[in-house]
């Protein structure tokens, strides 16, 4: 019942795993589940790396039916790998990565019996023609789509690890390039605490981060876990003072050398202040008031809404467009005397700033609040700028954001009834890709839908804004076959 001859061996229990392990020279363990797309794909590695190593055992649990065995081996998600030699686990491994998998078969149970295969570099080792071939197609047809995803939610991390964190070549006593030297002496001149990542450490890193931010360069400066720039606007906000301004907008601590922490101040109402006092002029008053009015939603930003040139105005930009709201934009890099005049105006000290007919609502975080919590839609519907939805159109809306549509209890990842997560699982284990409503997080559509579809309960699927039915009718056709080529018509 080996593996030898290219065969992988199914077991059924905990007695018939120990059996076959202990009279194993060498043996790998594949914890697997029925529902797990992921575990789908590395059942194929799996297969095409017992071909290539045939004198090694190769067993495969399914982790659900065998609780026993999942737990002596302190297997806690799928794919789940174990590697045994002589009879005793010697290494795990954990997630979907062939070439990991390849790499720790490969040292377990020696070079593949093909002399003439060679391993790319990414694996390390000597491995068999089928394995690579596997490996190589999945990579290619897949774009890597698991360790991108892993990637960017890495990189999420790490850009929110610190309030302020910079990427940048060596570390802040050791700056491995003269850009780098000089935003770090800059922080430190403003009494900027801050977290640092050294992109030469780590090239996964070093590359992820220019698609992830869009920016080709480094040092990379993020605030709040967005991206304020590189190295010349760092120094053009430091000489205009507005890096400070930005820091106490977003309630970073300064520390002035030598001193204590400097807490940020609130600045006193702009009507407190006269025009005369802060220095404006009646004509460039009325050019700033004139430019603030110029349209009813009117942001002041780094760059256009095409190429935002810094992450807080990306932020507002993108905010905007998903709301379908009408814009005007004015980029105050081009016009000093707008920069500098607009921060006195408005007592508002950074960018971007927001004005809804002429009348400041603040800058990124106070946008990204109100978007979050719905206020901003509501505002803008008060002041006539866009016009109140009413919820057969919000329905409409939210059906038809996507191909496939899923309203469920909980979200795919974290259902939170059965029958959703049945639905969720028929869809994985069909390939199917799909958006998702939580109808527990809004009364509204949760009641609304069951008038409008007249379908009484959830989950409920939708094709092309068509209602497919609740999770009895997924699971008939998924029984039948008739899932994948139903929601590709």
């Amino acid at each position: 019942m080996a593996s030898g001859g290219g065969a992988v061996r199914e077991v059924g229990s905990k007695a018939e795993l120990d059996e076959a392990v202990g009279g194993a020279r060498a043996a790998a363990v594949h914890f697997w589940a029925a529902w797990c797309e992921a575990s789908k794909q590395m059942d194929e590695v799996f297969a095409h790396l017992a071909v290539d190593f045939p004198h090694a055992l190769f067993l495969r649990v399914e982790a659900e039916e065998q609780p026993e065995i999942s737990e002596a081996y302190g297997v806690t998600a799928v794919p789940y790998f174990v590697f045994c030699k002589e009879g005793k686990p010697v290494d795990t491994l954990e997630g979907a990565n062939p070439a990991s998998l390849a790499n720790k078969v490969a040292k377990l149970a020696g070079p593949a019996n093909v002399a003439e295969s060679a391993a790319p570099a990414s694996l390390g080792v000597a491995a068999g023609p089928a394995v690579l071939e596997k490996v190589q197609e999945m990579a290619w047809q897949n774009g890597s789509s698991a360790s991108e995803s892993t990637l960017k939610k890495r990189l999420e991390q790490l850009v929110n690890s610190h309030p302020v964190i910079l990427f940048m070549k060596g570390n802040p006593e050791e700056p491995r390039c003269g850009f780098s030297r000089k935003v770090v002496d800059i922080l430190k001149q403003e009494g900027v605490e801050f977290g640092s990542f050294d992109i030469l450490a780590d090239n996964e890193v070093r590359e992820g981060l220019k698609k992830f931010s869009n920016w080709p360069t480094f040092p990379q400066l993020y605030c709040k876990g967005e991206l304020l720039g590189g190295c010349d606007i760092v120094i053009a906000m430091h000489e205009s003072g507005e890096l400070k301004d930005v820091m106490k907008e977003h309630n970073i601590p300064l520390r002035q050398q030598g001193s204590k922490i400097e807490e940020p101040v609130i600045s006193e109402s702009a009507n407190e202040q006269s025009t005369e006092a802060i220095g404006l002029t009646e004509a460039q008053k009325a050019r700033l008031e004139s430019l603030t009015n110029s349209n009813s939603v009117m942001i002041f930003i780094k760059g256009s809404p095409e190429e935002p040139k810094c992450g807080f105005s990306g932020k507002v930009v993108h905010i905007l467009k998903q709301e379908k709201i009408p814009f005007s934009s004015f980029d105050i890099l081009t016009d000093d005397e707008v920069r500098q005049g607009l921060k006195v105006l408005s007592n508002w000290p950074s960018y971007p700033q927001v004005y809804i007919k002429g009348e400041l609502v603040g800058g990124s975080d106070v946008v990204m609040e109100m978007h979050k919590s719905g206020e901003l839609k509501k505002v803008l519907t008060e002041k006539g700028i866009i016009q109140q939805e009413s919820l057969e159109d919000r329905l409409k809306a939210l059906i038809s954001s996507s191909p496939v549509m899923l309203f469920m209890k909980g979200n795919p990842d974290n259902p939170r009834c059965g029958f959703s997560s049945k639905v969720v699982n028929a869809l994985r284990g069909a390939g199917i890709s799909f958006g998702s409503f939580d109808i527990l997080s809004d009364e509204e559509v949760r009641q609304g839908l069951k008038t409008y579809s007249n379908w009484p309960t959830f989950p409920q699927l939708y094709y092309k804004s068509e209602l497919m039915g609740g999770c009895d009718i997924v699971l008939e056709l998924e029984k039948s076959g008739e899932l994948k080529a139903t929601l590709s018509e």
